[in-house]
């Protein structure tokens, strides 16, 4: 029996769909409130953040840090090579899963454009922006393969947070089954990258042990509710003893970062 679902193919009389209409509806409403977020218009230079400068934040749907980046091109290009399948290092290496990011936060930096000395000011936010995602992190480390330059702290911008995630969609989602799976998923993509490639960076060796921590810690928690047992607390797992410091980068005895 033909099947008469939404995505039936060859059906009698079909118009041709548009590109539009071919995602799913969690794909098309996460597309949407990421443009809306992008339209939202910067106070400081009356710009549209799409065509602002500035850093950017990636939160899970527990509110965990997940990634800090900068961008001097545009939030508009950037933010869309990381979430709506362009091409980006973060992507190419499977490092950062678009579906488990559900907030983003945005500190416009169009002020500086400029600015002769951008990129040092741009350098300056994005560590102190991510400074503080380590600080608000449980595990005390996020999925960055790169560690910004160390630069002295400066005070924050004025900055914007925004929700991702289409409500009526949030609850299947978010919800502990599917999170680990597709974090098993990200974690056994990062680890064939570096297996396929041989040559990487430690950076991205770093974030594979990070991403086995986090799935560890919720793999745990799904475990603990099942058992009727408390989650087990985050700091079970030391990752400072596992990954060494995330503050800075580690050079190695070539003077390679």
């Amino acid at each position: 029996m033909a099947s008469r679902g939404v995505a039936s193919y060859n059906e009698p009389d079909s118009t041709v769909p548009s590109k539009k209409e071919m995602p799913t509806a969690f794909v098309r409403g996460f597309r949407e409130l990421l443009t809306e977020a992008l339209n939202s218009v910067d106070p400081t230079s009356g710009k549209k953040l799409r065509s602002c400068i500035g850093v950017y934040a990636f939160y899970d749907y527990d509110g965990e840090p997940i990634y800090v980046g900068q961008t001097r091109e545009s939030f508009g290009i950037r933010i869309g090579r990381h979430l709506t399948g362009q091409r980006s290092d973060t992507l190419a290496y499977r490092i950062l899963d678009p579906f488990e990011v559900a907030e983003l936060e945005l500190y416009p930096l169009e002020f500086l454009r400029a600015d002769p000395d951008t990129k040092a000011e741009v350098d300056a936010v994005e560590y102190s922006v991510y400074v503080r995602a380590i600080e608000n992190s449980k595990y005390r480390a996020i999925l960055n393969e790169k560690i910004p330059p160390v630069s002295e702290p400066v005070d924050l911008p004025a900055h914007a947070r925004f929700n991702l995630i289409p409500p009526a969609m949030r609850e299947d989602r978010e919800h502990p089954d599917v999170r680990i799976a597709r974090r098993a998923d990200t974690l056994s993509r990062v680890a064939a990258v570096a297996h396929e490639r041989g040559e990487v960076s430690a950076g991205l060796r770093r974030v594979i042990v990070i991403q086995a921590v986090r799935l560890a810690d919720l793999a745990a928690a799904r475990l603990a509710y099942a058992e009727g047992r408390n989650r087990p607390d985050p700091a079970a797992i030391d990752v400072t003893a596992l990954v060494g410091s995330v503050m800075a980068e580690f050079h190695d005895s070539d003077g390679d970062g």
